[in-house]
């Protein structure tokens, strides 16, 4: 849990927030060593192996989803269970530990300011371009002004190359979000999020300065290495401040 990417913002007390690394598991080659992904192609004994170290470090079992680049947003059942179908997750209850897994894709944490609702959603290029953002704050059921959020680990703009049909699907944010790189453009899906949060009227937006594509002792990588790991994000709150 040390070397856990800590959220830097400024969220209640009560609020736990994270993004796991790629080292300190068991998994082997292409999924060394912390591959919490169980979809992947890793040894199942392997994720099962991670999985258990990570829950030693956390207030419960986190809820894992089988994310499909979609929109849909489910609520923490209380106690987790099967994998659910989503790409984003909230909770209302303290304790109940909610996840996403990523290799690029933008993790993106909401807490409340008051501290009793909390999300992350997994925001790759469809996710948000299609909605996954309106649905998580639709889903926390509070007004926009009231979050925070945080942007975790994701591929930076500097690796990001695109073709210039993905400016179709951003017509609100083009050419903001997108860097000319000859006939194509870089990518940076932190501009376009911070975009979407401010319009939808979430104001205290921050981090947003990682690369996991440029890190490669900490970070999986899809677009980097195709077969790779996954990292989690996490987000609880604590019945209680400390």
């Amino acid at each position: 849990m040390d070397d856990w990417i800590k959220a830097g913002w400024p969220a209640p007390r009560n609020i736990r927030a994270a993004c796991t690394t790629r080292t300190g598991g068991v998994s082997q080659g292409a999924w060394a060593s912390f591959n919490l992904g169980a979809h992947c192609g890793d040894r199942d004994s392997h994720v099962a192996q991670n999985r258990d170290q990570l829950c030693k470090a956390l207030p419960a079992t986190p809820q894992w989803l089988t994310q499909v680049h979609g929109t849909t947003v489910v609520r923490h059942p209380g106690k987790a269970g099967v994998e659910l179908q989503a790409d984003a997750i909230v909770s209302f209850a303290p304790g109940e530990v909610c996840a996403v897994l990523t290799a690029d894709c933008l993790p993106v944490f909401f807490c409340s300011r008051s501290g009793d609702r909390v999300a992350v959603a997994h925001a790759g290029w469809r996710g948000l371009a299609n909605g996954i953002l309106q649905e998580t704050i639709t889903a926390l059921d509070v007004e926009p002004a009231e979050l925070l959020a945080w942007m975790g680990p994701a591929i930076g703009p500097q690796a990001y190359e695109v073709g210039r049909e993905l400016a179709d699907a951003f017509p609100e944010e083009y050419p903001a979000g997108f860097i000319p790189h000859g006939d194509r453009f870089l990518l940076d899906l932190y501009t376009l999020a911070d975009l979407k949060l401010r319009r939808l009227g979430v104001q205290a937006v921050s981090g947003g300065n990682f690369c996991t594509l440029g890190d490669p002792a900490r970070f999986f990588s899809y677009r980097r290495d195709g077969v790779t790991g996954r990292m989690a994000s996490l987000i609880w709150m604590q019945s209680h401040p400390g």
